[in-house]
């Protein structure tokens, strides 16, 4: 696996820690994060900048999730494209309904940081478990 691969790889490991700092450092001041379409927090697509992907989704899931994962199975390395095959857990406080949502995330990176991250989803699942 390449270096961004890698690099890829220990964002996720940080985020299942709770090391959002990490994976924050890790974006380009310039990222352009894209949340899947209808998906909840697509509201804000897209997100440009590390504070505005800490704010618009970062933030939002630590206050309306309990358990909120995102758990790669596969990483599929192309060098400076990234994408990530795996599955969402965890359950909305609001509602108490778990989740099980296939996911695919391509990343893109250059100079070892990201510059651009766009989600795909299961956006009907998401809506369903976050409705009361």
């Amino acid at each position: 696996m390449s270096t961004n691969g890698e690099l890829i790889k220990g964002l996720y490991a940080a985020f299942a820690r709770g090391d959002v700092p990490s994976v924050l450092a890790a974006m380009a001041p310039d990222i352009v994060w894209n949340e899947a379409e209808n998906f909840p927090y697509a509201d804000g697509n897209p997100y440009v900048g590390p504070e505005a992907v800490l704010n618009g989704v970062f933030a939002r899931l630590g206050e309306e999730w309990d358990g909120f994962s995102a758990v790669p199975d596969e990483i599929i390395d192309a060098g400076d494209t990234i994408v990530s095959l795996g599955r969402y857990g965890g359950a909305p406080k609001a509602t108490g309904k778990k989740i099980s949502a296939q996911f695919a995330h391509v990343w893109r990176l250059k100079s070892g940081k990201v510059t651009s991250f766009q989600q795909y989803t299961d956006t009907l699942q998401a809506v369903r478990v976050m409705a009361a």
